[in-house]
């Protein structure tokens, strides 16, 4: 038993090395909302649900951007196997330029869907708060996919360093940012909840500014970037990219609708629930970088072993992630179980005693919030690091459609009925994240399972 599991364990030190930096910079991300979150929740409970009010539409259109972006990933990581590098630099230039016009359209329809904030029976003081944030954060759309493309090439070279470099950039000048524009110091005017978008929008394109000139001038990428030439466009590669993009953009925007249920949900039950929300969730999206992160590495290192075509391999890889990731959350589950009580202060001013009522019943409500998110980690993590596994296959249809499933038929309306038709409130929406996650989970975990055994199959009998 120690030896078969040895098989897989002994794989945890390269997967480490691969994931950390991702998770680094994924976690640049959440922290650039988190930063957001503790700044502006010292203003006060509503300005802390604005931001969750307008991050709930940016998120949906991150969402397909960041979705449709991952589609370059497997594929350099397959041309990066075949030691085909005319291919891989054919793959970075034509999603390139999906991405960047894929940004101007997100950024477009964000902006074009401000007036919905009035119309979605949120709190008024929430929408008045949400609606100039929403605009900066929308604009920051276009600067995010760009940088995501570069992100996604070099990763698919199993070169992970670049965007956390960027991120960790960015994230260092949007603190620094907030500061001056949230609170109003120095020259800066003070801006609020409005400050924190602006931020983020610098912060952004400092980012692409980076990681842009680290891929033309670093020697790793040397021989990718070295005498680029787009004369006549590859349709077929177009189409390409675009099909494995779209259901990967399709599934992450379900993922996120899931979650942006869960907020708008929460606002119909008030600003405190919506605030408490918005912390149970921005810490959840902390521990879920570390999904992320082995998430792209199960995509790079099957899709490498892709290119080889030795399935064996591929499929012991993929579950010493699995089998990583599962640690890693059972970790993050005892330490929400045992911190549900303490983690919400990080966002609450308690010695505000014009809001001494509010704030201690968004913290009431967010500890029993963070017990919910303890036990789901488990699923949330698997799913997200066996989804990466099966995009690494390149086979993205299928678990859309299982994501259409376990969030959009299970997990929503049984977070709506526990929210509204029963008396578990706040908690019942993520009672519903639980069962919508662990349905995911063992659904993706099945069809992994069947494919790879599907591969091995046929490379067996093709040898013989």
């Amino acid at each position: 038993m120690l030896l078969n599991l040895k098989k897989y364990t002994k794989e945890f030190r390269y997967n480490i090395n691969l994931s950390y930096p991702v998770i680094i910079g994924l976690l640049g991300h959440t922290m650039v909302q988190f930063v957001d979150n503790i700044m502006v929740g010292r203003l006060g409970t509503a300005e802390l649900a604005a931001v969750s009010l307008g991050n709930s539409f940016f998120f949906l259109a991150m969402a397909l951007g960041i979705g449709f972006s991952t589609a370059i990933t497997p594929l350099v990581a397959e041309t990066d196997g075949m030691k085909n590098i005319t291919k891989g630099r054919n793959v970075f230039i034509h999603g390139l330029i999906l991405c960047f016009f894929l940004g101007i359209f997100l950024s477009s329809s964000v902006l074009l869907s401000k007036p919905f904030l009035f119309q979605m029976g949120q709190p008024d003081e929430v929408v008045y708060l949400a609606f100039p944030y929403l605009k900066w954060v929308g604009i920051s759309l276009i600067p995010l996919i760009c940088f995501q493309g570069f992100k996604q090439f070099s990763e698919g070279l199993s070169y992970t360093r670049p965007a956390m470099y960027a991120t960790l950039l960015g994230n260092i000048f949007n603190i620094c940012l907030n500061y001056f524009l949230i609170f109003g110091y120095w020259i800066f005017p003070k801006m609020g909840v409005e400050g924190a978008a602006l931020g983020t929008f610098f912060s952004r394109c400092l980012m692409l500014i980076f990681i842009m000139f680290y891929v033309r001038y670093n020697k790793r990428f040397i021989k990718h970037v070295e005498n680029i030439k787009f004369n006549t466009p590859d349709w077929l590669l177009f189409k390409k990219i675009i099909r494995l993009g779209f259901p990967s953009a399709i599934q992450m925007f379900f993922e996120v609708l899931f979650f942006t249920v869960a907020i708008w949900l929460s606002g119909f039950l008030g600003k405190n629930p919506q605030a408490a929300n918005q912390i149970a969730l921005n810490l959840s999206s902390m521990t879920f970088m570390f999904a992320m992160g082995l998430g792209v590495t199960a995509m790079i290192r099957v899709g490498n072993q892709k290119g080889k075509k030795d399935y064996v391999a591929l499929k012991r890889i993929a579950y010493s992630i699995f089998l990583l990731i599962f640690l890693f959350d059972i970790v993050f589950c005892l330490l929400f179980l045992l911190a549900n009580e303490y983690l919400p202060w990080l966002y609450l001013d308690r010695n505000n005693p014009l809001q001494f009522t509010d704030i201690n019943e968004v913290v009431t409500i967010a500890s029993s919030l963070l017990i919910a998110s303890a036990f789901f980690q488990i699923s949330d993590g698997i799913q997200a690091v066996v989804l990466g596994a099966l995009r690494g296959l390149q086979d993205v249809n299928i678990p859309a459609w299982i994501t259409f499933f376990s969030y959009g038929i299970f997990g929503i309306p049984t977070s709506y009925y526990l929210a509204f038709h029963s008396d578990f409130g706040a908690f019942g929406i993520w009672i519903g994240l639980l069962s919508g996650l662990t349905s995911s989970a063992i659904l993706l975990f099945f069809r992994f399972h069947y494919l790879t055994n599907k591969l091995i199959l046929n490379s067996q009998n093709g040898a013989t």
